[in-house]
């Protein structure tokens, strides 16, 4: 018998897995009132918002994939917010910046969490607005245990929010005070914000369809508009770069933007069928790692063993690598995925990958894009001379960096077949000033983009941000998987390292979740302020030192985390008989699987 951290969940009547047990357990309790994956997924993000403030807000951002048993195809929901029309790169460089900062008002997009939930509601949940809204609104009114990990970032903050943020100091230090680990949290600014919300839907219309529907437009051009734009209007506030800067968003922009369903991207690997998103997002990366991956003898090695992790690292590199240089908008920007995704390309790389720890950046030159590669070479070698100030970007793991936010992750699977997993982000309590009278900030993706003109990723009116968010779906024989994690740039690594055991060693899905991981920090950082590591690694603890040893005979340059440190993973999966699993990470002690 293998033992492990949690129980394998299974069940046939419906699975909900996410970060924080109390949004499992709110999309179980949908999935038991006759609400479908969708609606519960929508019940459960919207709890997230309210029970992790430091990881993801209705400000932030939202990708999903979709699987409709009925259209039998899965589908990513985009929810991620463009940039201002008035954003150009020569509106920030006149600022005498030359990164976008990683917090504040002038890194902010359009806002694109709230819509995206209302979309998936509206075209595949079954469930009326109110029965989705209605746990986030009682859980914000009357209050729910608050985090120690969002007690700590808020006391680090608090004389910041204090002198520099007052709004945020508002809603996070109640009479002035930083509310104490496991106490009982409200935000009535937000309870209120949801609430009357749903009250003009309803006034507006007797029809469910019509309800959200008014949703949708109250958002863009109703109260909440009136309330972010205002505040934009006038609002100048310090930010990392260490100068108070305003924001660029306006009315038009919220009026003028809507969520999208798009086609995934996908591979096949050892018969499974992996779907991603499109390039906007650093989905294909982990496509282009097992595409490269096809070509060694996994099977043959430890799953925790030197080997196993040596080639997995150094081919993370490569393709890591490749995002850098090649991923952007595929509306603004000529990707070519097909070629970095073709088997022609992966047999060429994979040849790259030595018995040494590279420590180089080798993207591929590939015909035509050759000055795109030698741009990345001169990027990552680049120093950017900004500062560093309170408040910053988002980190790999923010359990470790208490200041910054993160993200969430959610997987549900019902009865009828239908799946969700999705990656919410942005828009925490750390990126932004709180809106007056919304209770919750703004997001910070803009950071993503390069004030640096003909690469992929520059900063453009209308653009999507090349973000780190990327839920994953694969199916193989009838079976179906759902899964992903919260991590910044480590997100696709951390589900890759879970898949290949998954795949060819037969951890079962907590099995996989409870052994050791690790990742490279050897690209450059998505995040403000974009920083390189070149050959390091980090690593938990459970591997071993004979395995850390050698990694560090192979000249990688390895940092040892805390135990119990990397990853907060959650998957669920359906058997072609209708037997359903769902698991979730032990880290944090938080996330939770729920389901019958």
């Amino acid at each position: 018998m293998t033992f492990t951290t949690r129980p394998e969940i299974r069940g046939t009547f419906g699975v909900v897995t996410s970060t924080h047990w109390i949004a499992s357990s709110v999309g179980f309790g949908i999935l038991e009132k006759g609400g479908n994956a969708f609606d519960a997924a929508v019940a459960a993000g919207l709890v997230l918002q309210v029970v992790e403030p430091h990881l993801n807000g209705p400000a932030g951002d939202l990708p999903a994939i979709l699987y409709d048993a009925e259209k039998r195809k899965p589908e990513v929901l985009c929810a991620q917010g463009t940039a201002p029309a008035a954003a150009s790169i020569e509106h920030f460089e006149k600022l005498g910046l030359n990164l976008i900062p990683g917090s504040g008002l002038l890194a902010t997009v359009i806002p694109g969490a709230f819509d995206g939930w209302m979309l998936m509601l509206q075209d595949y949940g079954l469930l009326s607005l109110r029965e989705v809204l209605e746990p986030a609104i009682d859980y914000a009114k009357k209050g729910h245990p608050i985090l120690p990990r969002v007690s700590y970032t808020i006391e680090g903050l608090k004389e910041f929010f204090t002198d520099e943020w007052p709004s945020s100091a508002e809603v996070w230090t109640p009479d002035g005070k930083t509310p104490a680990p496991n106490t009982n949290f409200k935000n009535p600014y937000l309870a209120d914000t949801y609430q009357r919300i749903l009250d003009e839907a309803e006034a507006e219309s007797n029809d469910r369809s019509g309800q959200i529907s008014a949703a949708r437009e109250i958002w863009r051009n109703g109260f909440v508009a009136d309330a972010i734009c205002n505040f934009l209007s006038e609002a100048s506030v310090m930010d990392v770069s260490e100068q108070k800067n305003s924001g660029i968003l306006v009315r038009e922009d919220l009026a003028n933007w809507q969520a999208t369903i798009e086609d995934t991207t996908s591979i096949d690997y050892h018969g499974w069928r992996i779907h991603k998103t499109q390039p906007w997002s650093q989905g294909p990366v982990m496509l282009q790692a097992l595409s490269i991956l096809k070509r060694f003898d996994l099977d043959a090695m430890d799953p925790n063993g030197e080997e196993f992790i040596h080639t997995v690292i150094e081919v993370m590199k490569l393709a890591y690598a490749d995002r850098e240089t090649y991923y952007g908008d595929p509306d603004f920007t000529d990707v070519p995925l097909d070629y970095l995704l073709s088997d022609k390309y992966a047999a060429e790389r994979s040849q790259l990958i030595g018995e040494k720890a590279s420590f180089a950046q080798r993207p591929g030159h590939l015909p035509g894009f050759e000055h795109l590669a030698e741009g990345y070479i001169a990027r990552a070698q680049r120093d950017f001379e900004v500062t560093c100030g309170v408040s910053a970007g988002e980190p790999t793991m923010a359990h470790l960096t208490e200041k910054r936010g993160d993200t969430v992750h959610l997987d549900v699977i019902d009865r009828w077949g239908n799946m969700v997993a999705a990656t919410p982000s942005g828009g925490w309590l750390q990126s932004s000033p709180v809106v007056p009278g919304l209770g919750f900030p703004l997001n910070s993706r803009a950071q993503m983009f390069w004030l640096e003109e003909g690469v992929p990723n520059a900063l453009a009116p209308g653009k999507r941000p090349r973000t780190t968010l990327t839920p994953s779906f694969a199916e193989k024989d009838g079976m179906q998987l759902v899964f992903g994690t919260p991590g910044g740039d480590q997100q696709d690594q951390w589900q890759l390292i879970w898949f290949l055991r998954f795949v060819h060693h037969g951890l079962d899905l907590q099995e996989g979740m409870d052994c050791p991981l690790f990742h490279t920090n050897h690209f450059q950082s998505s995040f403000y302020p974009r920083e390189v590591k070149s050959g390091e690694m980090t690593i938990e603890p459970a591997v071993g030192q004979d395995v850390i040893d050698g990694l560090r005979a192979r000249g990688h340059v390895v940092t040892v985390a805390e135990p119990w440190s990397i990853g907060r993973l959650t998957a669920a999966l359906r058997h072609p008989c209708g037997m359903l699993q769902a698991a979730a990470t032990p880290r944090l002690m938080q996330a939770y699987a729920v389901g019958r």
